[in-house]
């Protein structure tokens, strides 16, 4: 649903924003983009140790915990571990979804859009689905492209960071 109103920057200019292009995070709903996001992220582990919890900065790898000195079976101690977040970093698009959240993160796409500011749970970051019917220099945020869709269909404006054109389907 488009919107003329551009929300409130909770962030201040200061969190959800790539400083290098002045563009803000974009934010969208996993459900929106379910197809894409699961042939394309992969899952990120952080792996700690199951006596103590210390990290292990070796991961997977480590033989003994750093902390409390234990020894790790790699094999059996991380059967049940769950990924943190799933993540997309192509070159392309740079994107994060914590597990624990329904909304993926977009923090680097070739393209952008204009779109309302998230509320305070995302403090700067644009919500991809309240586009704006206006373009707003302050709201323009990462977004995924039209071929992230089922539809073929953005349900959003899509434009070319490298050359600020209206891309169409």
């Amino acid at each position: 649903m488009k919107t003329n109103y551009e929300g409130i920057d909770y962030g201040c200019g200061q969190a959800n924003y790539d400083t290098k292009n002045n563009i803000r995070y974009g934010v969208i709903s996993i459900n929106e983009v379910l197809q894409a996001w699961a042939d394309s992220a992969e899952p990120h582990y952080i792996y700690t140790c199951p006596y103590c919890g210390a990290d292990l900065k070796k991961g997977i790898d480590a033989k003994r915990c750093p902390a409390c000195y234990k020894k790790i079976d790699s094999d059996y101690d991380f059967d049940m571990l769950e990924p943190v977040s799933w993540f997309l970093d192509d070159g392309e698009y740079m994107a994060e979804q914590r597990q624990d959240d329904p909304d993926i993160f977009i923090v680097k796409s070739p393209y952008y859009t204009y779109a309302q500011f998230c509320s305070p749970c995302a403090p700067g970051a644009c919500y991809l689905l309240s586009p704006l019917d206006h373009k707003a220099d302050n709201n323009r945020c990462y977004c995924f492209g039209h071929d992230f869709f089922e539809s073929g269909k953005a349900p959003y404006k899509v434009y070319s960071v490298e050359t600020g054109e209206e891309i169409t389907p």
